[in-house]
């Protein structure tokens, strides 16, 4: 072979290795709660997934309500929530192929240092709810049909007390997870989060401690507190899924070495996990 055809080939080769080593990611479209992202968990685990599979994903934060929306209208691939009777009706009505149980953390009230509503130390949530409303004490709500939002409702009904909007009070406010824990320390309100975004944003909600839950999931005395996630593969017969890299998704998510990512996330900077993994690969070990 001559030195000049030889010379080509070799080039014609490198640059196909290299297109190879270059070629544009797969893109995942994840729909999922504000406290998923606000946690600064799928930061910490996310590049794990998009290395293995030369994958991108696209997140969109938003409420639970509005991600089985978004899966609905199969602007998503995939969804990760935290509604179970929502996430049972997505799946029964078609809109996803089946749930899978990915991780859970525990919901908390919490109020202003000050507590005007004297409900520190409360072991049921329904019962400072009740305190809050009968004291009058403002009460920011995400009011945006999230799984936070829903959970929230549901401790009103078992209280026996439809909160209203109009009262002066009650503030619902149409927010995330982020934006509503920061008002309630702007103003001094109390409100319902998931304990994983509160610890993750604390050292800037210096005026808002834990009412109700207890300083860890461990004593946390509420069982209706409990936040469980479910991860759904949208269904693809809703036009352009990428159903083969959601279900590696869900694969991915559920292994026990990515349950392991989950398990120690958060432990060193807050003593404890903001998440706790609850896979079915997980639990069977």
């Amino acid at each position: 072979m001559r030195p000049l055809v030889l010379v080509v080939v070799v080039a014609m080769l490198a640059a196909a290795c290299s297109s190879d080593d270059t070629s544009e990611p797969v893109v995942l479209r994840l729909a999922t709660t504000t406290s998923t992202n606000d946690s600064g968990l799928l930061d910490a685990i996310l590049p794990g997934f998009e290395s293995e599979f030369n994958a991108r994903v696209d997140v969109v934060a938003v409420g639970t309500g509005q991600a089985i929306e978004l899966g609905k209208a199969g602007d998503a691939d995939i969804i990760l929530v935290h509604s179970r009777a929502r996430e049972d009706a997505f799946v029964a009505e078609g809109h996803g192929t089946a749930r899978f149980d990915v991780m859970y953390n525990d919901f908390v009230n919490v109020g202003p240092v000050d507590d005007p509503a004297t409900i520190a130390g409360t072991p049921l949530a329904s019962e400072a709810f009740t305190a809050v409303a009968a004291t009058q004490s403002i009460f920011a709500s995400r009011g945006d049909e999230s799984g936070t939002h829903s959970k929230e409702l549901s401790i009103w009904e078992s209280a026996g007390i439809v909160p209203d909007p109009n009262s002066g009070w009650y503030k619902s406010l149409g927010q995330g997870m982020g934006a509503t824990l920061n008002y309630s320390n702007e103003v001094g309100a109390y409100t319902l989060t998931d304990r994983g975004t509160f610890l993750s944003q604390s050292e800037s909600l210096t005026g808002l401690r834990v009412m109700v839950g207890g300083p860890s999931i461990d004593e946390n005395a509420d069982p209706a507190l409990l936040n469980p996630y479910g991860i759904i593969p949208v269904n693809p017969e809703k036009g352009d899924i990428n159903s083969e890299l959601a279900d590696q998704f869900v694969v991915w998510i559920t292994s026990v070495e990515t349950q392991e990512e989950i398990r120690d996330f958060g432990v060193e900077a807050f003593g404890q996990p903001l998440f706790y993994p609850d896979s079915q690969t997980w639990r069977s070990q």
